[in-house]
Order: C-alpha cells, then sequence, then structure tokens
C-alpha cells in the first residue's frame, strides 16, 4: 500500500482527472448560482467579446466597444478567432456560447498540466513534477478565471508552460525539425499573448549559450543558426498580421496597439492602485468619442506620451504605484493584502490570497535554491516571473494578467517545497555514530 500511494501520487493521469473535475464542478456551482442570459452576455462584454462579435457578424477584425469603430489591433488575433469561432456555432450572446468558451478555457487550464509536469521531470525529478501539476491542479486563479475571464490567459499558459518544456527539451537537441517546431510554437503564442516576447531573447540566449558551449566554433555557428532559424519563423508567422495592420492604419503595428492606453490608464493624475476602469474607452464617452475622432493608433500614441510625460514629472507617486501593482500581482489582485487578509470574513477569499503570497514566496525561494545549486536550468525558468510581469508592474494589474506564468510559479513553488522537504528528513534521520 505504501508504493502503491506514491505511485498515484504521482499519475499525471491522476492529476489531470482531478485537475478537470475541480473545473468542471466550479464552472458547475457557478453557473447554477448565475442567470443563464447574464453569462451568456457579460463575459463577452469587453474587447476579446467585441471584436469576436465582429468577426462572427462579417465585419471584420474591428469594434472593441460594442459599438461599430472600424478596424482594430486592440489585440492579437488567436483567441478572438477561437471566440468568433464559438459564436457561429452556439450563437452570439447565448449560454450555449459561454459553456463552450468555459469548456475551452478548462481544457487549456488542464492540458498545462502535461509540459510543467515533464518540465518538472527535467529540472527536480518525478517529486518535483507531480508536485507542480498537483499546486496548479489546485491553484484556484487557475480554476476561477477559466469561467470568469473570457480572455487569452487559460490559452496562454498552456502554450507558455509548453515552451518551457520545449526549450528544455531542445538543450539536448541539434535536429532541425525540433527547431522549426520550436519556432512554430513561438509564432503561436505571439499571436496569442505577445507580452510573453519579453522572454523571448533569454531564452534563445540560453539555448544558444548551452548549445555553444559543447565545444569549438562549429558549435557556437550552428548554435547561432538553430537560434536564428526559430526567431525566424517565429517573425514569420507574425508577418501576416503586421501587414494587415500596416494596410488598414497605415502604421508599423507589429503585433497590437494598446501599450499606450494601458500606459496611460495606469500612469495619470486619476489613477489609482486598484485599476477601476473608469478612464477606459470601453466605459469612458468622452474617451470613446477621442479614440472615434482621433483613430486608433494617433489615440493611443498620444495616450503613450502623455503617460511618460506623467511619469517622468511625479517619480515619488510612480514608485508607489509600482510598488503597489507588484504586490497586487503577487497577491492575487490586491495591492493592500495585509489589511484585505486582516479585514476580509471570506475563508474563501483568504484562501485565495494566501495562495498566491505562498506561490510568490515559494517561487522566490525556488529561484534561489536552483541558481544556489548551480542548476543550469534555473535561467529559463526564473526569467518567467522575474521578466514578464514589468509590463504589468509599470501598466495595471490583474490576476489573469498574472496567469500565463502561473504554471512556472507552481514548478518553482514545488522545487522550494522539495528541497523544505528533504532539509527535515535529512534532519530527522537518525545519527550512527561511528
Amino acid at each position: 500500500m505504501k508504493r502503491r500511494w506514491p505511485a498515484a501520487f504521482a499519475s499525471l493521469r491522476l492529476i489531470l482527472v482531478v485537475a478537470l473535475a475541480f473545473r468542471v464542478v466550479s464552472l458547475a456551482d457557478y453557473a447554477a448560482q448565475n442567470p443563464h442570459h447574464a453569462l451568456g452576455t457579460l463575459p463577452f462584454l469587453f474587447e476579446s467579446g467585441n471584436i469576436a462579435t465582429s468577426l462572427a457578424a462579417g465585419h471584420g477584425f474591428s469594434s472593441p466597444f460594442r459599438v461599430r469603430t472600424g478596424p482594430t489591433a486592440w489585440m492579437t488575433p488567436v483567441y478572438p478567432l477561437l471566440l468568433a469561432g464559438i459564436f457561429r456555432i452556439w450563437g452570439t450572446y447565448t449560454f450555449a456560447a459561454y459553456l463552450a468558451a468555459a469548456a475551452a478555457n478548462i481544457l487549456f487550464v488542464t492540458l498545462a498540466s502535461i509540459p510543467i509536469y515533464f518540465a518538472g521531470k527535467r529540472i527536480g525529478g518525478k517529486g518535483v513534477a507531480a508536485g507542480a501539476a498537483w499546486l496548479w491542479a489546485v491553484f484556484p486563479n487557475a480554476i476561477l478565471l477559466t469561467f470568469e475571464s473570457m480572455w487569452e490567459a487559460c490559452l496562454a499558459s498552456l502554450l507558455a508552460a509548453t515552451i518551457l518544456w520545449a526549450t528544455l527539451a531542445l538543450e539536448s537537441s541539434g535536429r532541425w525539425r525540433d527547431w522549426c517546431a520550436y519556432g512554430l510554437l513561438w509564432g503561436l503564442l505571439l499571436m496569442t499573448d505577445p507580452t510573453l516576447a519579453s522572454v523571448l531573447p533569454f531564452l534563445l540566449g540560453w539555448l544558444a549559450y548551452r548549445h555553444g558551449r559543447k565545444g569549438g566554433a562549429t558549435a557556437a555557428r550552428q548554435a547561432l543558426a538553430r537560434c536564428a532559424l526559430a526567431l525566424g519563423i517565429a517573425f514569420l508567422c507574425c508577418v501576416p498580421w503586421t501587414i494587415r495592420n500596416y494596410r488598414v492604419f497605415h502604421a508599423f503595428v507589429p503585433l497590437r496597439s494598446v501599450l499606450g492606453l494601458q500606459l496611460w490608464l495606469g500612469n495619470n493624475p486619476q489613477a489609482k492602485p486598484i485599476w477601476r476602469a473608469r478612464l477606459h474607452p470601453i466605459n469612458n464617452d468622452a474617451q470613446r468619442a477621442e479614440y472615434i475622432r482621433m483613430g486608433e493608433i494617433a489615440y493611443t500614441n498620444r495616450k503613450f506620451r502623455e503617460a511618460i510625460r506623467y511619469m517622468a514629472t511625479h517619480p515619488r507617486r510612480e514608485a508607489d504605484l509600482v510598488g503597489r501593482r507588484f504586490l497586487a500581482i503577487w497577491a492575487g489582485g490586491t495591492p493592500y493584502p495585509i489589511g484585505d487578509l486582516l479585514a476580509s470574513r471570506s475563508l474563501w477569499f483568504r484562501y485565495v490570497l494566501l495562495f498566491n503570497l505562498l506561490a510568490a514566496l515559494g517561487a522566490a525561494a525556488g529561484i534561489v535554491i536552483l541558481f544556489r545549486r548551480r542548476d543550469p536550468r534555473a535561467l529559463p525558468l526564473a526569467v518567467f516571473p522575474i521578466v514578464f510581469p514589468w509590463a504589468y508592474y509599470l501598466t495595471l494589474a490583474e490576476p489573469r494578467y498574472r496567469l500565463p506564468i502561473d504554471p512556472m510559479v507552481m514548478l518553482l513553488l514545488a522545487v522550494a517545497a522539495a528541497a523544505l522537504f528533504q532539509h527535515f528528513r535529512k534532519r530527522a534521520e537518525p545519527h550512527v555514530l561511528p
């Protein structure tokens, strides 16, 4: 029996079944507590759903603000196209479409257990692999966001976890087809969540270094050639979208146009650590009118300049906003974690908050442990929580923004937990006198 329990604990099939069950039961409970007509409408009344509605109606990739405003590059196309396909099959603003979109999110998040399991196996063995997958299975953000948020974060979490596993696997692969597949995977990820481009140079640089150090100038040249091939394929995947944007806007928009507005929303005289969305064009009539009058590119460029000007002239307030957004990202959405923890009477809120704080501290400890061990795979794992969130420290902080890197956060937490377990086990072992 003692042998069976560890085997069951490390079973990826069992983890997948439990992860899927948690999410399906949570979705059923959420659907039972909310009116079906509201669920079929409200989750889609944001930019991703609005663009998908426009696509499903035959109006093209346009109109992110619930009214006809013309073509947009607000988002990259993968997730809105997925939602549009769901609308075409199950109808726009229907409960059936909501269930289909939530089911897709649940599938993406559940499948993310697979690459994170095999990445964990490479880094710390079967125990770390199973621990990371179990943590991901019960992580509250990765349960709630599947049916409460119709955005690209769930799909991005699957693709980002797969990128980590593929990066570790490519360390020992010299086959050109593997590097081509890696480039295609990056192209799909960039067309889903461009913010993850922030970790691309670090991962490719690590791969080039690991292959180049195997010996001689020939190995270094081959390493650079493989990395260049993967990078070139990833960029080629983005070229059709960039060309479309240039033809529509007569401006160079490589991936998406929203950076200027995001920066301004988080950095202006009325900005708060908790984003209330009052100034967003989707809610603010004056801002929407300005957006329509100026056009998307001119509007977002103007907001970018205003944000930079405000940040340069208010350094003390900017430091406070960035610090609070840092806390919000790692505490599950609140910039005041200690005060909210003490004030809240909700056990569920406390559980979510404490899980997020534990994950943040565990991830930091996992990074330290891997670097102290001089583990060569420390860098590709650590860059996700170290580099990626800066885009949101400087703009806006919401729990869904962190979800794409949360599989890696769970893996680092599992590394820290395994190290702690080994430490206490060694202390508990009886000392035998010589």
